[in-house]
């Protein structure tokens, strides 16, 4: 039988996988291994990431001999993704605030990054705002196919001037596409093109850009952070950890139907949806929406972003702020006795209360946005936090972001009494590494959520 290992390599744990690939084992979990990120820095310069991947290989041979045979006869594939060293920033430069700009800023949150800066140049010529949000990649955009093309030619001279020489996706007018190129690639600016994300008014193709974002982020990202000195992590990674996630929360919809997962860390808490678009939505609105979208809420997570979480809830209980504040000051506090888990507990609860509200937007006319998530009845849970609770606790954390079969006063269009379950062996990462070269392993992968209800 072969095998693979799956592993997600952190920025505070590796997690890793050994998954069957065929035979009366295709899909199934064999065995499973964590351990503590190993990132190079001041109080460790010789550290290197793929050591806290080696140490999980390791556990995972040990605990399977069968691992170990499959090694030594070549049938042990070996995949991973990672959000070590802060993960992907993407910056949008797009020509117009509500088409171009807009797109290109919910076609980098599908590409797994976080997006640091949209910058429309209609509005402000000056991109010195884009510089300064120090992005790994810039997604460059504007203008629809056959349309004007001095918007992304613009975009292509500004960044030159302004000094950019990362790397960038330019993903505009396919016609102006090989100017603009040009001019980048004349300032040693290393790009990849891709199809159009506004190809007309009204539609949004996110896959082109997306799958050049992932090529841009394993070849010149990941070796820029200087996470490993070693050639082996190259070879090992398929793309950025949100990026694949979404990849296996597309395999669970393909199985299950419209779903929802929502991931608290501790420095953001990410929701992703699948959800058939309104056909009634699509003919107003001037950008698309897209079956799979996925929103990354900066100001809510439990360690770093704690104190955020306090804010954006309205928490008022004392307790609970001294206990924000603990987190914010000392992202690495780990929960030990049954009152810190407590407030871990509470601290996601309003985070995931937040985070899927903001995702879905409200009811009214006058706020319309994000993505009506209320007849979907499976929302997924993931994240330390959710994993290490109690089934019950975690159960009862997930159903308060949605409506529990109520009238919601205030017209939040979140789930209306959906199955919540908790992604307790983390396989959608595996299910999105799987996804492309095994999809019968991952759509077996994600049976288990699905079948294993935690209420």
């Amino acid at each position: 039988m072969r095998l693979a290992v799956c592993a997600d390599l952190g920025s505070t744990w590796t997690k890793a996988l050994l998954v069957g690939l065929d035979g009366e084992g295709t899909g199934r979990v064999l065995a499973t291994a964590a351990h503590p990120t190993t990132l190079p820095g001041p109080a460790s310069p010789d550290a290197d990431l793929l050591d806290g991947y080696d140490a999980c290989l390791a556990a995972l041979l040990d605990a399977r001999p069968e691992a170990r045979l499959a090694l030594a006869e070549g049938r042990l594939e070996q995949h991973a993704c990672s959000s070590a060293g802060g993960g992907l920033r993407i910056a949008v430069v797009g020509n117009e605030a509500l088409v171009t700009a807009e797109a290109g800023r919910r076609v980098a949150l599908s590409s797994g990054g976080r997006v640091v800066a949209v910058h429309a140049l209609a509005d402000a010529p000056d991109l010195a705002p884009v510089l300064a949000s120090r992005p790994d990649v810039v997604l460059l955009v504007g203008g629809t196919d056959g349309g004007n093309p001095e918007p992304l030619l613009a975009g292509a001279r500004a960044l030159v001037a302004g000094g950019w020489r990362g790397p960038v996706v330019v993903a505009g007018d396919v016609a102006a596409q090989p100017t603009a190129a040009e001019v980048l690639a004349a300032a040693g600016v290393p790009l990849r093109t891709a199809a159009n994300v506004v190809p007309r008014i009204g539609e949004l193709a996110p896959d082109g850009a997306r799958a050049a974002v992932r090529e841009l982020f394993l070849a010149h990202v990941i070796g820029g952070k200087a996470l490993s000195r070693r050639p082996g992590l190259g070879e090992l990674l398929r793309g950025a950890t949100p990026d694949v996630v979404l990849s296996g929360v597309e395999v669970l919809a393909a199985v299950h139907g419209d779903v929802v997962v929502v991931d608290v860390g501790g420095a953001t808490t990410d929701v992703y949806s699948v959800v058939e678009p309104d056909p009634e939505a699509a003919g107003r609105d001037v950008v698309a929406a897209t079956r799979a979208t996925r929103t990354v809420e900066a100001d809510l997570g439990v360690r770093w972003s704690a104190a955020g979480v306090v804010e954006a809830a309205g928490l008022d209980d004392p307790a609970l702020v001294a206990a924000a504040a603990r987190r914010t000051a000392d992202p690495g506090l780990v929960a030990t006795t049954a009152a810190e888990r407590a407030e871990d507990l509470a601290l996601a609860r309003a985070a995931v209360v937040a985070a899927v509200r903001r995702h879905a937007g409200r009811a009214r006319a006058v706020e319309r946005g994000g993505t009506d998530l209320r007849d979907v009845d499976l929302l997924v849970g993931s994240g330390g936090v959710l994993r290490h609770a109690p089934a019950d606790a975690a159960a009862d954390l997930l159903a308060a972001a949605t409506g529990a079969g109520t009238a919601d006063p205030a017209g939040w269009r979140v789930p209306r009494a959906p199955r919540v379950v908790v992604d307790t062996a983390y396989v959608l990462a595996a299910a999105g590494l799987l996804a492309a070269g095994h999809p019968a392993a991952a759509r077996a992968l994600v049976t288990a959520p699905t079948g294993g209800a935690a209420r």
